[in-house]
């Protein structure tokens, strides 16, 4: 009578011929914290923002900018462009925000757009 080996619930060691498991990449989670983080204290030096806060203003930052996007996107495939310019996101913020929110985003987005192109005095041009 030979002994039976004990059959065990636990997986075999990594020398035991088992197979490697590869570690699965998640993907880079985009996040606006630090952004709203620095306009906060643009505004206001002194105040702070809970988690939850945090969480809220992630969540609309994140819902504006897919709103924008996907109407640039519908834009961009009526006008039978291959390129989203500054043209389709201008017009889509228009379409997307009301009123004065839609003038004061748009002469924000031409100072930040003039910046990037390395104009003088953003402030001139707007």
């Amino acid at each position: 009578m030979a002994l039976k080996e004990k059959k065990t619930k636990m997986p075999p060691a990594a020398g035991e011929g088992g197979k490697k498991r590869k570690k699965v990449k998640t993907g880079a989670q985009r996040s606006y914290g630090s952004y709203i983080l620095k306009v906060l204290k643009q505004v206001h030096p002194t105040l702070r923002i809970s988690k939850q806060a945090m969480s809220v203003m992630e969540s609309c930052v994140g819902d504006a900018f897919e709103r924008i996007s996907g109407e640039a996107s519908r834009l961009c495939r009526r006008g039978k462009g291959s390129t989203m310019t500054t043209r389709e996101v201008q017009a889509a913020v228009r379409l997307v925000f009301p009123g004065e929110l839609s003038r004061h985003a748009v002469s924000e987005g031409c100072k930040a757009v003039m910046a990037f192109n390395g104009e003088k005095n953003p402030e001139d041009a707007a």
